[in-house]
């Protein structure tokens, strides 16, 4: 049984180490990489008034605030409030004033890993300590099926750590944050 568990586990991390990485399939659209220095984490709210998603990104100078294409909505700089230690909330800025935001990152947390209609993220290590974000198309696994046809390589953290990967509740953005830089997707 060790053996049948050990080769299982073998032949899995070939797969994900042959795996190229590569741009996500439609609906979602174009990366978006925004820099983001001393990134500590980051968390999905819906703008109140519009319903669109934003991201709150924590980082050792302060809070940010982008849209889901990386379009700033707000910044406040204070190196004490970047997200505060321990604590896996963080208070709103901007149009999320007064907002309490679910945080994913550094000090722990989760974003989802599924949307409502199926889409999904996973993160694996073949080649730890870097790791490799995989999209999978609704209600499939990138633990089967082909390369670029139910799954995608769509993100490598080789040169800085992962902070967090997922999708915000609506589904309509998937982001992964390490600790110099966030990248988006989005879709209709």
């Amino acid at each position: 049984m060790a053996e049948e568990l050990g080769s299982h586990a073998d032949r899995m991390r070939a797969r994900f180490l042959a795996a190229a990485e590569t741009g996500a399939p439609e609906p979602w659209g174009d990366r978006v990489v925004v820099a983001v220095g001393g990134l500590l984490g980051v968390g999905f709210a819906s703008d109140p008034d519009s319903g669109r998603d934003l991201l709150l990104v924590g980082s050792g100078s302060g809070l940010g605030l982008l849209d889901a294409k990386g379009v700033r909505v707000a910044r406040e700089y204070d190196d004490e409030q970047g997200w505060p230690d321990g604590e896996l909330t963080c208070p709103g800025i901007g149009p999320l004033s007064g907002v309490r935001v679910r945080m994913a990152g550094l000090h722990g947390g989760g974003l989802h890993a599924v949307t409502s209609d199926g889409w999904g993220v996973e993160v694996v290590g073949p080649d730890w300590p870097h790791h490799r974000v995989l999209l999978s198309a609704p209600w499939q696994s990138p633990w089967k099926g082909e390369h670029r046809e139910t799954w995608w390589h769509v993100y490598h953290s080789k040169h800085m750590p992962l902070r967090a990967a997922g999708f915000s509740p609506t589904g309509r953005t998937l982001a992964i944050a390490v600790g110099s830089d966030v990248t988006l997707w989005s879709r209709p």
